[in-house]
């Protein structure tokens, strides 16, 4: 073997190794909630104000490769009792059976199933479990960043919207016909591997 073929084997085997790391996607742990993470909800109130709120405790993971998007994937883990709608009254009446029943099903979920977009915004589409019920939805997303952190780990951010209706899931509790929608706007960063706690 020549010293030419030798050099432009080992120059072929270092080209592979650099891209194929690149393409390879990567794992991140989301970060804690209230902090960089937050799922919100808004829903009309008898139809005359919208009424806010946030879920306090939830946790997941999820894939993301900017040169394959269409392998993105995530799943989270929603406490439904950490629901805050700052009121405490009106939490404790949400936890109950009329809406999230929070001792029969004290978790929702949600499971991507597919991506279809580009590297900056696409529609991600799952099943979410929430009050026992399975449901198809498709989540609007808007990636809107990553790199390194001050800590010494990478980071990657998203933000995404959809809109539920509660009767779907079972919550048939009357608030007028304008609050039976519900959106979700959520706000997900990531860790690399692990986040710094």
């Amino acid at each position: 073997m020549t010293l030419r073929r030798s050099i432009n084997i080992l120059l072929l085997a270092t080209t592979c190794t650099v891209f194929g790391k690149s393409a390879v996607a990567a794992d991140y742990e989301i970060d804690i909630p209230g902090m960089h993470a937050a799922i919100q909800f808004r829903i009309l109130h008898l139809g005359y104000s919208v009424l806010t709120g946030r879920f306090n405790d939830f946790s997941g993971s999820f894939t993301w490769d900017p040169d394959n998007p269409g392998a993105a994937s995530i799943k989270v883990t929603v406490q439904t009792a950490s629901i805050d709608s700052n009121h405490a009254e009106r939490d404790k009446h949400l936890r109950e059976e009329d809406f999230l029943n929070v001792a029969k099903y004290p978790e929702a979920t949600f499971a991507s199933t597919q991506y279809n977009g580009d590297a900056n915004s696409g529609t991600l589409e799952g099943i979410l479990t929430l009050h026992g019920v399975s449901k198809p939805i498709a989540i609007d997303v808007t990636f809107i960043g990553e790199g390194d952190d001050p800590w010494g780990g990478y980071r990657a951010g998203f933000e995404g919207s959809v809109t539920i209706r509660r009767s779907d899931f079972g919550m048939m509790y009357d608030l007028g016909p304008k609050s039976d929608e519900m959106q979700l706007d959520l706000y997900i960063e990531g860790c690399r591997d692990t986040c710094q706690k």
